[in-house]
Order: structure tokens, then C-alpha cells, then sequence
């Protein structure tokens, strides 16, 4: 993986994470470069002045975006305000919880996003998904055409945002095989968290099944062609909805979260990485913890034992053998033991290959598109049946 603060693994996987949806390495070594010698003193130190160095370039680009648009060149200006998002929500996601202005940031990268869809998106719109009395932010891409198609439900994990899972361009990847996206910030993440306070919870089935119902109110969605990915955390997320929301066609754990409540006794113990600065704190906050003895108590629940047994759908497990936050090792768990499933594969990314780091960060093209080609073959094969 690229390491452009050496020895500080977190703030390296924001920065590869950023150049693989969309960033451009000139704009990102002129955020980095005055921030450099802070990484050395360990990933939490210097957060507040990281973003502050991220936030002087997504002021630049926006004062660019502004002119392009008064200049009619509609096009540029898209682009500016898109990789100004990418940007900010990085820097957004690596400050604490409790960091002052921190919503206001994140309002601002939904401003940019919108303006981004605006000005050269307009197949992806803002939805809202209905839950339990309120609703989940997500935007949706639609594919091309005028008849109804797949869609792919696609979940995030502990820190990243609808906006990251936009960024990434794996919607883009769908469409181009004519399945639409539903990117949902699911409780516990983005939006959702941050502006509505709705906390992550075990039984994921309940997110599902709101979005499911949500597709089938679309005259545009195929109700038999409705699949879940979920990436990251997302990796426990989507294989426990798909075991008991059956609605689901087929799925996929972008990195298989398989015992998360295990890696979290592992990160007590310093054992593996961890994805965000301050990450206790921001753990809690996803949770709605305040202690976090009883967290990791609440934790140990937080696995798929007895759970992937019961998917009866197409499943795909994609992970990196250099994955340093999710052992290997959960990756044949999921594997081995979704036995009723009538199409189960693993992939292994290597490092030679690239994709080998958490998710594929560091080759996230690679893996998001294996990913979308498997989906769109076995869309053709549930509609073939």
C-alpha cells in the first residue's frame, strides 16, 4: 500500500483511499505536505490540523468550481465540487466524535455532493429510505433505460459514509451493466448518526427490510433482482440481513467482518489496525455506548457463528490477504460455513495483484469491479431460472 506518512497505517488508508475515488495526487501532496512530520507523532495527534490542511484545498477547488459555473462550463465545475466532497469527508472522518464543528463539516460535504449531482450526475438522486418512524438518507443511481432493472443495496461499515460508497464509482460500474444502486447510510453511520442520532444495532435484518420495501414501491426496480453488498463493517451487516431478510436475491462481504466482537478484544490487546483515529470514542458513538466495558460485552454478540448457514442466495466473499484489520482467517469462516447457499465464492486479492488491504483500498478499482461483474452474471442467472 502506498505510504505517504510512513509508519501511520490510518492516516495512509485515508490518503489511498482518497486517491482511489477520484483524488488527484498533486491536490492530495499539497493537502498532505504541511501535516507530514504530525503523522510521525501517531494517528490521533494532528487530526484537527488535517483537517484543516484538507479544508484549504476544498476551499480552493470550490472558489474554482464557483467561477467555472458563473463561466457556464457546467462540466469542470461538477468535477471541482465531486473531488472537493471526496476531500472533505476524509478529513471529516478522521476527526473524534466529539470534535467541534465536525457536523457542520459533514453538512457542507452534503451541500458539495448535491452540487456535484447537479451540475454532471442527475442519474443519481437524494432518497429516503422509511424506518422504524424515521428514515435512512441514501442516494440512488439509476441505471440506463426506461425499464425497471436490478438494484444493488450497498451498506458501509463503522466510519465511512453513502458519500465515500459514491466516490468509489462502484455505482457507475453497476449502471454501465444495467443495475441501479441504493448507497444507504445505515444507523450507526454517516448521516444517519450524525444529523438523526440513529445507532447501529445486531439484527441488520431490520435495515434490510426497509430498504426492500422502499425498491419495491420503484416502478423502476426489478422486484426479484434486489441484491446486498455491504463493505467493511458491512461485511458482518450485509450477511446477517441476507440470512434472514429473504427478499434479498444475492450478496456480498466486501471484506468478511465475520466476528467483529473478536476484533474488538483483539484492538484492546493493540492487536491489528484500526480504521480511524480515536477510535474508542468513535466505536462508542456508533454504538451508543458510554462505557466500554459493557461494550465489549455487547461486542461479543456482534458475529455471523450460526448465522451464514441459514443464506440461501448467491453469496460472494471478497477479501485482502494483507487485510490488517480483519483476519484472513473469517474470510474461509464465512466461506466454509455458508453451506445452503447454491453459489458460494471466495476471492482472495493479492498482494501482486493488488487489493490486498482492507476492502482493496489500495486497488479499490480491482475489487469493485469483480465485484459488480459477479453481480451482474448472477442477475442474469436468477432471471434465467
Amino acid at each position: 500500500m502506498f505510504e505517504y506518512f510512513p509508519g501511520n497505517y490510518v492516516w495512509n488508508l485515508s490518503v489511498v483511499a482518497t486517491l482511489n475515488s477520484g483524488g488527484l495526487i498533486d491536490e492530495v501532496d499539497r493537502a498532505c505536505r504541511p501535516i507530514k512530520e504530525l503523522a510521525a507523532r501517531g494517528e490521533d495527534v494532528g487530526t484537527p490540523a488535517l483537517l484543516r490542511a484538507w479544508t484549504a484545498l476544498t476551499d480552493q477547488l470550490v472558489a474554482q468550481a464557483e467561477q467555472a459555473e458563473k463561466a457556464g462550463r457546467a462540466r469542470i465545475a461538477g468535477q471541482l465540487y465531486a473531488r472537493a466532497t471526496n476531500y472533505l469527508c476524509q478529513a471529516e472522518r478522521m476527526q473524534s466524535a466529539s470534535a467541534p464543528g465536525r457536523l457542520d463539516t459533514y453538512r457542507r460535504v452534503l451541500h458539495l455532493q448535491q452540487k456535484a449531482f447537479d451540475l454532471v450526475d442527475p442519474a443519481t438522486t437524494r432518497v429516503a429510505v422509511p424506518y422504524e418512524g424515521t428514515m435512512l438518507p441514501a442516494y440512488f443511481t439509476r441505471a440506463p433505460g426506461d425499464v425497471a432493472s436490478p438494484v444493488i443495496i450497498m451498506w458501509n461499515g463503522l466510519d465511512s459514509t453513502k458519500e465515500h460508497m459514491y466516490a468509489s464509482g462502484f455505482s457507475h460500474e453497476l449502471a454501465a451493466r444495467g443495475i441501479s444502486t441504493l448507497m444507504v447510510d445505515c444507523p450507526g453511520s454517516g448521516e444517519a448518526l450524525r444529523l438523526q442520532g440513529l445507532r447501529a444495532r445486531i439484527d441488520t435484518e431490520a435495515w434490510a427490510s426497509a430498504c426492500v420495501d422502499y425498491l419495491l414501491t420503484r416502478p423502476d426496480v426489478e422486484p426479484a433482482r434486489i441484491g446486498l453488498v455491504g463493505w467493511s463493517l458491512g461485511g458482518y451487516f450485509a450477511p446477517r440481513a441476507l440470512a434472514f431478510e429473504k427478499r434479498l436475491a444475492l450478496g456480498v462481504a466486501w471484506g468478511a467482518n465475520h466476528n467483529w466482537g473478536a476484533v474488538q478484544r483483539r484492538r484492546l490487546e493493540r492487536e491489528g489496525e484500526r480504521p480511524v483515529p480515536h477510535y474508542w470514542e468513535h466505536v462508542l458513538w456508533v454504538w451508543g455506548f458510554d462505557d466500554l466495558n459493557a461494550f465489549i460485552e455487547f461486542a461479543d454478540g456482534i458475529h455471523l457463528d450460526g448465522v451464514v448457514g441459514q443464506i440461501t442466495v448467491p453469496f460472494l466473499i471478497c477479501h485482502g490477504e494483507n487485510d490488517r484489520q480483519i483476519p484472513l482467517e473469517y474470510a474461509h469462516r464465512s466461506y466454509d460455513t455458508a453451506v445452503k447457499s447454491p453459489k458460494r465464492e471466495l476471492r482472495i486479492f493479492t498482494r501482486e495483484e493488488g487489493g490486498a488491504e482492507h476492502i482493496g483500498l489500495d486497488h479499490l478499482s480491482h475489487v469493485s469491479t469483480y465485484i459488480a461483474d459477479w453481480a451482474a452474471d448472477t442477475f442474469a442467472e436468477v432471471s434465467s431460472r
